[in-house]
């Protein structure tokens, strides 16, 4: 084989690979004894089918898999013997192939940019540490108190009103007709939630134990049947139990219910809970501000393969005259993104840092106790999905990174109050014309359910 630089022009290189002829005919002899096992052919016994015999027949179609399997090989060698940084996949044009003859094409190959870090010390950034407001944890505890509120049975002959459970089995029709799932064995609504149908809890109103009433519903726009979808439909409710709320009492007891030792226990993983989504927004926050300014301060060549790739994934479920309306915008960020890349995975590399398959491992189990009730689906989805497993892998890579940045920058410590936080999440958050930047959420902002306190 032979391996000539024919040209280079910026990161793009084109290499003239040559093949002798000899060595094709070698690969084309062994392929052909390869296939006497194989072959079946009437008139031969198996495996005793000449190699003449089969090239005659099948010599065409033999010929293009040896081709392509030493193409293979070849751009391999021929990468490595240069010892060129490949970005993408580099193109082959065939010059000369043919049996017989020498096999001649030329590589096309866009490469990385060589990288040359400067230093990160004169950097700067803010690390903010957020104190939680008494009031906050207060508020946040009676929001856990009202979630998982207790209830006690009514009296026989008192009605249900806002606020009440109602407890009852049901069987559905439509046009006089059940369906799948037409039929609920004791369903618990609270009502004035709302959170069956639409006004199916305000006809519940009044309703005593041992009733039976009929009420009108639509089903929703988006039923997993399409045929039921907006249909209206008429549920006969059996009601089989009316219970009020009792007053939550939030003590010792209740904070057990929730998972914690007492109520003291209790505050404290809330404020770490909160604590947590604070840190999680300010965190963002801080490592944009460190990428703006590692970004600013080096300047890359990008091959023009890796940014049309980047924007074809950004865009791909944008409809055509969207991706033309923000063509400029999404190139930026491209450029933005593979350039980002490049110099911290060089950081990385320049500090021998790597994520073992443990750490990895470890995260997954983090994953998994952070939703409870759901191991069992986020256990297979990153078993089904190794894919799921490398992104991950890198995402940790990224933060080894931007931690170890963060110890060699002049990075200030600042503790702030929820206030003081909120305002600035909010100034990240606006809008700012000809630029790109991701959001970060407030944790006032954010919705949350939680059940148990998770002592993580």
């Amino acid at each position: 084989m032979k391996v000539e630089v024919k040209s280079k022009k910026g990161l793009r290189t084109i290499l003239s690979v040559i093949v002798d002829k000899k060595n094709i005919k070698t690969k084309m002899d062994e392929r052909l004894k390869e296939l006497q096992k194989e072959v079946a052919l009437k008139g031969f016994r198996p495996g005793k089918v000449p190699p003449e015999v089969i090239k005659s027949q099948f010599g065409k179609s033999i010929y293009g898999e040896v081709v392509d399997k030493i193409l293979r090989q070849t751009t391999k060698k021929a990468i490595d013997e240069k010892k060129l940084k490949v970005a993408g996949q580099p193109k082959i044009d065939l010059k000369q192939f043919g049996e017989g003859k020498d096999l001649n094409y030329e590589l096309q190959i866009d490469c990385l940019p060589s990288v040359t870090l400067k230093n990160f010390e004169k950097f700067k950034s803010t690390n903010y540490k957020v104190k939680i407001e008494d009031k906050i944890i207060d508020e946040k505890l009676k929001e856990i108190a009202d979630q998982n509120k207790q209830f006690e049975d009514k009296n026989e002959n008192e009605k249900a009103i806002n606020g009440d459970q109602v407890i009852f089995d049901y069987s559905a029709t439509v046009d006089g007709n059940k369906f799948e799932g037409s039929e609920g064995k004791g369903v618990q609504l609270e009502l004035g939630k709302d959170l069956f149908l639409k006004g199916f809890d305000e006809q519940l109103i009044g309703v005593k134990k041992n009733d039976t009433k009929i009420l009108d519903a639509t089903l929703p726009a988006n039923h997993p049947k399409k045929e039921l979808a907006n249909k209206k439909t008429k549920f006969e409710c059996k009601i089989l139990n009316v219970k009020k709320p009792k007053g939550s009492k939030i003590d010792d007891d209740f904070a057990k219910l929730m998972g914690a030792k007492d109520i003291k226990d209790l505050k404290s993983l809330i404020e770490k809970q909160i604590s947590g989504q604070y840190s999680q927004a300010l965190n963002a926050i801080t490592k944009k501000e460190i990428l703006d300014q590692i970004e600013k301060n080096h300047q890359l060549d990008l091959p023009q393969n890796l940014i049309d790739q980047e924007i074809s994934i950004m865009t791909q479920n944008l409809k055509p005259e969207e991706k033309e309306k923000h063509k400029s915008n999404n190139e930026k960020l491209a450029k933005s993104r593979i350039k980002l890349g490049l110099l911290l995975n060089e950081y990385g590399e320049k500090n021998n840092l790597k994520v073992t398959d443990d750490e990895v491992r470890n995260e997954i189990q983090k994953q998994i106790k952070g939703m409870p009730g759901q191991e069992k689906m986020v256990l297979e989805y990153y078993q089904k999905n190794p894919s799921a497993s490398q992104s991950l892998k890198g995402s940790l890579y990224e933060e080894k990174i931007i931690e170890l940045i963060k110890s060699k920058i002049n990075l200030t410590s600042k503790e702030i109050n929820t206030k003081e936080a909120e305002r600035i999440i909010a100034e990240f958050n606006k809008p700012n014309i000809g630029t790109e930047k991701s959001k970060t959420t407030s944790p006032t902002k954010a919705k949350s359910k939680p059940k148990k306190i998770s002592k993580k």
